[in-house]
Parts: structure tokens; sequence; C-alpha cells
């Protein structure tokens, strides 16, 4: 697998991803349905977010591909798309103090060996 420092396009993926959590309506619903699927009506009463934002903010995570949805009957149900969505939701609910520890312990610090220089100027390290 490939690093994120290895890969811009990668990089550039994930940093869109994250502006999708960066929205304070959407990582509230998020929150939300990490306690389980929830129906439209429910997760309005839940987050006390108006219908028409509820919709607008639904339908970014969709595209997202943050939300899976169900139908029944006349009810959408909504739930999270799948574990990494939920390990993230739970990494940032216990980064800022709404949960317990992260739920998985950073990697200690790697050993990252610059390329070879070719033609620029090479630095000298001060110790």
């Amino acid at each position: 697998m490939t690093a994120l420092y290895q890969d811009r396009d990668a990089a550039a993926a994930a940093a869109d991803k994250i502006k999708t959590f960066a929205q304070a309506q959407r990582l509230m619903i998020l929150s939300c349905l990490l306690r389980g699927e929830y129906n439209v009506g429910e997760i309005a009463d839940i987050t006390s977010i108006g219908q028409p934002a509820l919709s607008q903010q639904l339908a970014e995570l969709r595209r997202a591909d943050l939300v899976q949805t169900r139908k029944e009957a006349k009810q959408v149900w909504y739930r999270l798309a799948d574990e990494n969505v939920a390990l993230c939701v739970r990494n940032i609910e216990a980064m800022f103090g709404f949960g317990g520890s992260p739920v998985l312990p950073v990697a200690s610090p790697t050993t990252i060996s610059a390329p070879a220089a070719e033609g620029v100027a090479g630095f000298a390290r001060i110790l």
C-alpha cells in the first residue's frame, strides 16, 4: 500500500473526503449514524437539524459514499457506508473528547528516505 506522501492524487482524494467530514451538520449526522440506522425523521429529531438542511447534507454524504440507504415502504433508512467510515467518526469523537481513546494506536514513526538528488543543490545537515 502506498503512503499518502508518495502519491499526490491519493492525497488529494483523501483531502476531499476529509473536507466532507469537516462540516458541523454532516459530522453530527455521521456521529448519529455511528449509533445505528435511522430514517430521516429520526435523524432530524436526534440532531435538531431542520429538514431542508438535513436533506442537503445527507445528499452530500451519499455523494461522498460515507452513508448508504435502504428503502422500506415510504421510509428511507440511513447507515454508515462501512467500517472505515465508522472508524473515522469514532476517532474524530475520541480526538475531541467525546469518546474514549482513538481506536487504533498511532503507528511509530518510520524513517523516510529522500529520493536521490539529481541536478539539484544538496543541503548539509547541521547537528
